[in-house]
């Protein structure tokens, strides 16, 4: 089982992210052949600046490695490492119904969200598609806001094997993790930069501290029961605390007694124990930023080998 997952480099990582993707990714490991690849050609619909993306795609090689993924059990490496990847998006694109692009809600999403439009924010599906497709990809693991991206891969590959041959592109099936799909954000929404609602994987302890203590509550009473099930501080809580410690805040919610101060600081030191391994880990890496770089250049050549085969065959059914 050939297993595929990408992440862009558009900052620092926020628990949504490890959650929603690196901590599945990094189980993952064991479970199958797993490409994981930094999506810097998807970053610049977003990024337009050099350096910033070259220091955020060493950021998130740092992060990813800091937080348990292993390059000898995957492959892990840049995105615009295999060049291969465009030429196969190209090929995708010249079958790819103007009416599945259409569709797609993540364009409509990110211009709303005031992303400048552009051709490559359009096709950004077909290239996705690609980065799929290249590795002859099994298990696609995504959040259910992202399982649209492989229905349109499934169906590119479809249409692809219509034309030029049954087999010639094998389907790939999205595993979706319910339970993790969506992280909530310190306002309540879906946690995301875009909102601002966002507490980063690694960063500043006072800065981090001040983010978890400035959550909003209700104004219920510290006496008065409260339900640990609408509370975000609660919700928070049960992805770092053990079965032990949740059981014992919802009664304490429910029981009444307990100020959501108290709430809040309980969130934190389990947070931040939650992570102290990983920031020790990143501070070693940080350390020694040609293994890093080393890491991302020994996993591009993998990821090159099998992408040239897969793109080679394409090209002959085409009659390229």
């Amino acid at each position: 089982m050939r297993i595929l997952s990408g992440i862009q480099p558009s900052g620092a990582f926020h628990i949504g992210n490890y959650f929603g993707m690196m901590e599945p990714s990094i189980r993952l490991q064991d479970e199958g052949e797993a490409y994981y690849f930094i999506a810097d050609y998807h970053a610049l619909t977003t990024v337009q600046d050099g350096e910033t993306l070259r220091q955020n795609c060493f950021e998130a090689a740092l992060d990813f490695l800091a937080c348990g993924l292993d390059p000898v059990k995957s492959v892990f490496f840049r995105h615009s490492a295999v060049p291969e990847v465009t030429e196969l998006s190209w090929l995708l694109s010249t079958v790819t119904p103007m009416g599945l692009l259409q569709r797609c809600h993540s364009y409509k999403d990110k211009v709303d969200k005031g992303i400048t439009p552009s051709h490559g924010l359009f096709a950004y599906p077909v290239l996705m598609a690609a980065d799929i497709l290249i590795y002859d990809s099994d298990i696609v693991p995504v959040g259910k806001d992202q399982k649209q991206h492989v229905e349109v891969t499934r169906d590119i590959a479809i249409k692809m094997n219509e034309i030029f041959g049954e087999g010639l592109l094998k389907l790939p099936k999205p595993q979706i993790r319910e339970s993790m799909a969506k992280v909530t954000g310190l306002d309540g929404q879906k946690m995301s930069k875009s909102y601002g609602n966002t507490i980063d994987i690694f960063g500043a302890e006072k800065q981090l501290r001040k983010k978890i203590m400035k959550i909003k509550t209700d104004s219920v009473e510290v006496d008065h029961p409260k339900d640990p099930e609408a509370s975000i501080i609660y919700e928070l809580y049960q992805l770092f605390a053990n079965e032990s410690e949740v059981e014992a805040m919802a009664n304490d919610f429910r029981n009444g007694g307990v100020g959501y101060g108290d709430f809040k600081k309980r969130l934190w030191e389990a947070y931040w124990e939650y992570f102290a391994p990983m920031r020790a880990r990143r501070e070693e890496l940080l350390a020694n930023r040609d293994h890093v770089d080393e890491v991302l250049k020994q996993g591009a050549e993998r990821a090159r080998e099998l992408a040239t085969g897969v793109l080679g065959r394409v090209r002959h059914a085409m009659g390229l």
